[in-house]
């Protein structure tokens, strides 16, 4: 046989087998039945991500916003739900879980009586007043999800709906002052 020839016979016999070979390798990674193949997904999916903690100490305005917030599974518009847990490990922090995200969130006092819990590095909110709730991405200005009610919300709202039609069904825990008044100017001479 002739050299040059020999070689690409060896040439074309290795490129088949390591096609061969390759083949091979991508059909045994493949899952063998369409059942395992919804599996797989689904168990990688199943692993929430979990915001960083803030082990700042919690200012006794933020230690008294914690008893009122609604802890427990909200029904959200979409579908969606919302869980808030009380964090394990610490008092008047809460655990907020949406979609695969769990984020550490802190009360914060609010002027309105709305109850405001915030992760400030993941930079979200938990709002929660009377008739709903929202999760809202601060640096964005978005909301994630709307219209959050728990079941002490829904019966709060089925209670009190003829007053929650006016407005939110928040009162302030500090009477507003009106604005000053206008100061009138003083008429001038006018010119021609």
């Amino acid at each position: 046989m002739n050299t040059p020839l020999k070689s690409t016979v060896i040439a074309c016999a290795l490129a088949a087998l390591s096609a061969s070979a390759w083949s091979a390798a991508v059909e045994s990674a493949k899952p063998r039945n369409r059942l395992a193949a919804k599996l797989k997904p689904a168990a990688a999916a199943a692993a929430p991500e979990i915001a960083t903690e803030d082990h700042s100490p919690l200012s006794e305005e933020q230690l008294a916003v914690a008893p009122h917030v609604h802890a427990g599974e909200a029904n959200c518009e979409f579908k969606s739900k919302v869980s808030v847990t009380p964090h394990p490990e610490q008092p008047g922090r809460f655990r907020l879980q949406f979609g695969r995200t769990i984020y550490n969130m802190a009360p914060e006092p609010t002027t309105t009586g709305a109850v405001r819990l915030e992760d400030k590095q993941a930079g979200v909110v938990w709002l929660q007043i009377p008739a709903k709730s929202m999760l809202m991405n601060t640096r964005i200005g978005q909301r994630l999800v709307d219209g959050c009610q728990h079941a002490e919300q829904v019966a709060m709202a089925q209670v009190n709906e003829p007053l929650v039609e006016g407005g939110i069904g928040i009162t302030p825990s500090e009477p507003q002052t009106p604005p000053p008044a206008p100061v009138a100017k003083a008429a001038g001479k006018k010119r021609k």
